[in-house]
């Protein structure tokens, strides 16, 4: 088969979270399947930063829109392990600082930007060759299905061909005004309630719901979340219609990139016969904070996230006084809102060398966090899937999360006369629930026979991306042969 990946991220070109790491990876994996992967990204500016020379595959795509038409290129970004990349390139929308938007908000052309977007990859894929199957990522490529059974209805080229849309994130949408689907020369039956209306406004990701052949989502239990009230973000009806064509299938890692026994980010390589590395990486990463001397008895707690209001950072401030006068110290490293910068900021300045944080995402930190802490904290309100918590069991740091999605599906709770479990979980989204899990995570803490062997419990998992591919082309074949 050929598949057509368009996103909005892939990584090391563009990334803000999962989506670019995932949009990497799984690619490859299916490239490596015998089946034919290309990803399609807009050339941003940070794409260009990495990529600057533009070898052009297509130099002119026309892109109408109600009352003007605008140009775009479609650039080659070559062949990367298997996998041929396509840069879409309309300076005047993608050129700009940020991907999506800057501290003050999303850019209001979002709408513009990547309704153009998932008409070029249309268009270009007609001339550059048409797949078997698009799979498209998030509000902001789900339109690219609304095309293909709208206005690509009747083209000889692309008519039979199948659709798949992941969703990453059900709290992301891409909601605009209802003069929005004019704009974009949509007929006016796509604005139906049973359709892309969502209570007067154009919905990118309802109507890639409702108009996609298959759905998927980045774990089982996120799967069956989305169809409630509590996690469907609104859209847990549309969701509960289509719960046929709706599978949960867990996100992999790239352990090229994220092992600790040949990280090149870290200060010390280690394995799980030999756990040395380790401690030289808690010394490199607390120097990276400017910490003191940290005693070795003293738990080094680690966080790496976006900070937006999903990831529960409004717990880390509730128990901020209490956790402090524990036996540790806290790094994190992020960026996002305003209002959680600067809480981080004045907690670090409360806390002095106890509570450390770095504003700004730097993935070689990020690296370093992984592996020189001996427990990350994960209290996300929700969490579709999460990565940083297989990284942190890959590299021997002892998760602490709060159980919901993926982060219930791969997390098991310790238990200490089993000797078995990964980490520590805590239900019911309240701080009191989350410094009881920390709490119990330091009680074992210190039997470092035990520790050891929850470090050890945890890098022995695979959450490789073997299985989430043959899961996806199990899909892919599904929907192919329900278009043939």
């Amino acid at each position: 088969m050929q598949i057509v990946f368009a996103a909005s991220e892939c990584a090391p070109w563009a990334k803000t979270g999962g989506l670019g790491e995932v949009v990497r990876a799984l690619p490859r994996q299916i490239a490596t399947l015998g089946h034919k992967a290309t990803v399609y990204i807009p050339y941003y500016r940070q794409v260009r930063e990495q990529a600057p020379e533009k070898h052009y595959a297509v130099r002119s795509i026309t892109i109408p829109f109600e009352n003007y038409s605008r140009f775009a290129a479609i650039l080659d970004g070559g062949v990367h392990d298997g996998v041929q990349m396509y840069f879409v390139d309309c300076p005047e929308l993608f050129d700009r600082e940020f991907l999506y938007g800057t501290s003050s908000g999303e850019y209001q052309d979002n709408w513009e930007r990547y309704g153009l977007f998932c008409r070029a990859v249309l268009e270009g894929s007609k001339l550059l060759g048409a797949p078997d199957l698009f799979h498209v990522h998030d509000w902001q490529t789900a339109l690219l299905p609304v095309y293909l059974r709208t206005l690509y209805y009747y083209d000889p080229v692309l008519r039979n061909r199948g659709t798949l849309l992941t969703i990453h994130n059900a709290g992301y949408q891409g909601r605009y005004p209802e003069a929005t689907v004019e704009r974009l020369l949509f007929p006016k039956d796509v604005f139906t309630p049973e359709r892309a209306d969502y209570f007067g406004q154009f919905n990118f990701l309802k109507a890639g719901i409702v108009y996609a052949d298959r759905l998927t989502t980045v774990s089982p239990r996120y799967a069956e979340e989305i169809q409630t009230p509590e996690y469907g973000q609104g859209l847990d009806g549309v969701l509960h219609r289509r719960a046929a064509d709706l599978r949960g299938i867990l996100n992999g890692v790239d352990y090229q990139q994220w092992n600790p026994a040949n990280d090149g980010n870290i200060a010390a390589h280690y394995t799980p016969e030999n756990l040395s590395g380790k401690a030289e990486c808690r010394r490199d990463l607390l120097h990276a904070f400017g910490a003191g001397h940290v005693d070795d008895a003293t738990a080094v707690l680690g966080v790496v996230t976006r900070l937006t209001t999903q990831k529960g950072l409004d717990l880390i401030g509730e128990i901020a006084e209490p956790l402090m006068q524990e036996n540790v110290v806290l790094v994190a490293l992020g960026n996002g809102e305003e209002y959680y910068e600067n809480l981080l900021r004045s907690l670090a300045s409360k806390f002095g060398g106890k509570f450390m944080v770095h504003i700004g995402y730097d993935t070689t930190l990020a690296h370093k966090v992984e592996a020189g802490s001996d427990m990350f904290l994960m209290p996300s309100r929700y969490e579709p899937c999460g990565l940083s918590q297989f990284y942190a069991m890959k590299y021997g740091t002892v998760p602490v999360v709060h159980g919901t999605g993926g982060l219930e599906s791969t997390i098991e709770e310790w238990n200490g006369e089993a000797r078995s479990g990964t980490g520590f979980k805590f239900h019911g989204y309240k701080a009191a629930n989350f410094l009881a899990a920390i709490q119990r995570a330091l009680a074992v803490f210190p039997d470092k026979a035990a520790w050891q062997t929850l470090m050890r419990n945890g890098m022995a998992q695979d959450f490789s991306w073997v299985k989430p591919a043959a899961e996806y082309v199990e899909v892919y074949e599904q929907i192919v042969q329900g278009r043939s």
